[in-house]
């Protein structure tokens, strides 16, 4: 098996490349091949005795997205995105990255005569925009208040027309935000719901723009890479028409995410948190939607933490090797 991954440099294509690596099948079939794709050169993994391929290009433009596809990989785990606060500072770079080189990528593959690839999208529940309901149902109005949100509901919409069609056999699934990531904070406007828990557990002082109140849907890098697979091997039949789907996650609110990390690492780390209000990240975030129906996934096999404890645990044991700086 032949498998292809954009964003590959990325944190959640480093995890799932790495998982890929020690694992060496998909769907119960070998991998012996991995194309890994990024604007710069992803690093190569050890220990694979499969062919690598690291490629550094844009993939919005046409012709390199058509060499992507050359070796007709028969998984493309689709990742590379401008992030959302990055997407809203910078609209041009957004529409890019974010539908352009989605778009050029579906079309190379729709060119290609008598290639059907299946196509993992990591979509977003960025997708969604107030007015919401209670709980929010996987067919929900996608009706994006950024965008970010704007530009992946477009490649959603073009996936499942090409899906229909039979382009490609695709599967869109939105991403609840991921947390704890571990390394720098990007230039997401969630960054902060990660950096309040990585920074005081590495004995360094974290910002929250945001007030305690504010909610959000969570899961683990950990359970992403689980969708992410998970995703790879669904039958395309149990999915149609609707290709597009919500991952399940943990709904909480600053302060119940605060809290856990004051059960499990004490007072003094959570108090290495300090308040500094930003009103651009008020702004986008106040319109997302923070509660979900998670059954249509459930009920396809996707499995996620039960609790905002268990996020943390995971970041502990995956990136700090079970210890917490003082």
């Amino acid at each position: 098996m032949h498998i292809l991954i954009t964003g590959a440099a990325g944190m959640i294509g480093r995890k799932l490349t790495a998982r890929l690596v020690a694992e060496k099948t998909l769907d119960n079939k070998p991998i012996d091949r991995l194309t890994l794709l990024d604007v710069g050169p992803p690093e190569r993994p050890g220990n694979f005795a499969g062919g690598v391929d690291t490629v550094a290009a844009d993939i919005a433009d046409p012709a390199a997205a058509r060499a992507a596809f050359a070796g007709r990989p028969d998984v493309i785990f689709h990742l590379a995105a401008v992030v959302s606060g990055e997407a809203e500072l910078d609209f041009e770079k957004g529409v890019h990255v974010n539908f352009d080189g989605s778009r050029a990528l579906l079309e190379a593959i729709r060119a290609a005569d008598g290639y059907r690839p299946r196509f993992v999208f990591s979509s977003s529940i960025a997708v969604f925009g107030a007015p919401f309901p209670e709980s929010i149902p996987d067919d929900f109005a996608l009706t994006p208040l950024t965008s970010y949100g704007t530009q992946k509901a477009m490649v959603e919409l073009m996936l499942a027309d090409y899906t229909r069609r039979g382009f490609v056999d695709g599967v869109g699934i939105r991403l609840p935000n991921i947390v704890v990531r571990p390394g720098k904070p990007n230039k997401a406007a969630s960054g902060f719901f990660s950096s309040i828990i990585r920074e005081p557990l590495n004995g360094e002082e974290a910002v929250l723009p945001v007030d305690d109140g504010v909610r959000n849907w969570h899961a683990s890098p950990r359970a992403a890479v689980g969708f992410l697979l998970h995703a790879a091997t669904l039958d395309g039949k149990d999915l149609a028409p609707r290709v597009n789907l919500t991952m399940p996650g943990v709904c909480c609110t600053v302060a119940e995410q605060i809290a856990a990390l004051r059960r499990i690492a004490g007072d003094k780390i959570a108090a290495r948190i300090r308040r500094a209000p930003d009103p651009l990240v008020q702004q986008i975030v106040a319109g997302w939607p923070s509660r979900f129906d998670p059954r249509r996934a459930l009920a396809l096999g996707f499995k996620t933490e039960a609790s905002f404890d268990e996020i943390i645990r995971a970041h502990i044991d995956d990136e700090l090797g079970g210890r917490i700086a003082p």
